[in-house]
């Protein structure tokens, strides 16, 4: 999964080290354009800490799927293990996120703003996302 949101990463503009102007302030944004600056920065801080708890939940997926064994019978349960089932629920996750987000942007379309509309809720929905999977993680312990 980090391979899919890291390309997005490199192609999106708030994944440099540094503002475009070193007078912007994220804690304080006043111009449009610093703005959507500032709110992509925090989509990509929230994607990054996805990948991390991606890669863990992702982890113990598979230990379900290795705890689980040569005992599966395909005659009495033929569906996909733990982390094939994670996997294509989070490409499903993915699909949904941009769509959605992308609808969110719609409410000014085609204007300054719709980049901060579509950067806050690919934050907000990621930062459930990654709760969601860190929860899954946990919910044997």
């Amino acid at each position: 999964m980090q391979i899919f949101t890291s390309l997005l990463l490199l192609a999106h503009p708030a994944s440099q080290d540094a503002s475009p102007d070193p007078d912007w302030d994220c804690a304080n944004p006043v111009q449009q354009q610093e703005m959507n600056w500032c709110a992509a920065n925090e989509f990509v801080l929230a994607d990054a800490e996805l990948n991390r708890q991606w890669a863990r939940t992702s982890a113990a997926m598979r230990m379900r799927d290795d705890a689980w064994g040569d005992d599966v019978s395909p005659d009495w349960d033929a569906r996909p293990g733990w982390f094939d089932s994670l996997l294509e629920a989070q490409r499903a996750w993915l699909t949904f996120r941009d769509a959605h987000c992308r609808i969110d942007g719609y409410a000014a379309r085609g204007g300054s703003l719709e980049p901060l509309l579509v950067s806050t809720c690919q934050t907000a929905l990621t930062k459930t996302r990654t709760q969601e999977l860190r929860d899954l993680e946990d919910w044997d312990r």
